[in-house]
């Protein structure tokens, strides 16, 4: 089985400023060593490293850690997709292959930025190269997001965290509606991850989260739907653990192929593991 989304850091309340005083428990170190005994105990294979941090000294610190562990098996890096010298920064990345695609934070800028001729332009760069990109953005977001991919529609994409639907209201008629919008494009692939991040950390309910699985499951189907545990932000609101029981679970009404999908062969194919 493979973990699809994981988060590596030395904490630094600077750069890691987003890491509040209430997700104390986060606010230290996680390196690979710190997964290896709860992969173990849940017969997970490996990882894709996720950036937590935009610069590219972030993509040279996940490859250190790869080459430290065999745990990391693919990584998502940062990279300016606005920068006139993208190219020549493509072409050195592309010498690191644990460097399977990249991400850049949307969440935290405007639909502006999202529409960017010169931000499409970069991802529009990106399949030249064989990469993936990582679409991070809250729900109220995917109307841009719907309008970025539909203008690079060849393009791998895989939206995290289902793109964070209001888990704790259970508001979900708009967001249901784009993620229809948008798993129209076969290209697309979603990821089951980050949700309790988007819930009532401490008193969430399993349907609130089997409602959002749902919706995802109902547009993008078991072959275009990938695991992932966002650790270790998990951790402000339950241990790794529980997060991986809780899709066991719902995946308990899918065939033993299609849940291999769901763990394993998706995250294979598209990451190119």
């Amino acid at each position: 089985m493979i973990d699809t989304h994981v988060h590596f850091w030395n904490f630094s309340p600077v750069k890691d400023s987003w890491i509040t005083d209430e997700m104390s428990v986060i606010r230290h170190d996680f390196t690979p060593k710190n997964l290896t005994r709860t992969f173990n105990d849940l017969q997970i294979s490996g990882c894709v490293a996720v950036q937590a941090s935009q610069t590219e000294q972030e993509n040279e610190f996940l490859l250190t850690l790869a080459d430290q562990s065999e745990l990391i098996k693919g990584i998502v890096g940062w990279v300016d997709l606005k920068s006139p010298d993208l190219g020549s920064r493509l072409t050195y990345w592309n010498n690191f292959k644990k460097i399977k695609g990249w991400r850049h934070v949307l969440q935290a800028e405007s639909a502006e930025f999202i529409l960017d001729p010169a931000f499409i332009g970069g991802i529009k760069q990106l399949k030249n190269f064989g990469y993936s990109y990582d679409l991070l953005c809250y729900h109220n977001q995917l109307e841009s997001i719907i309008k970025l991919v539909d203008q690079v529609p060849d393009q791998p994409f895989v939206l995290d965290h289902c793109g964070k639907p209001d888990v704790k209201s259970q508001d979900l008629k708009t967001w249901t509606q784009n993620i229809k919008l948008l798993a129209e494009n076969p290209n697309v692939l979603c990821k089951i991850s980050g949700l309790l991040a988007e819930a009532d950390w401490k008193n969430w309910k399993e349907i609130e989260l089997f409602n959002c699985f749902d919706v995802v499951f109902e547009h993008f189907g078991v072959d275009r739907v990938m695991y992932g545990s966002d650790w270790p932000v998990v951790l402000v609101s339950r241990p790794y653990q529980d997060w991986f029981n809780l899709v066991s679970k719902y995946a308990e009404r899918f065939s033993s192929s299609e849940t291999k999908l769901i763990f394993t062969d998706n995250a294979r194919r598209f990451y190119k593991l």
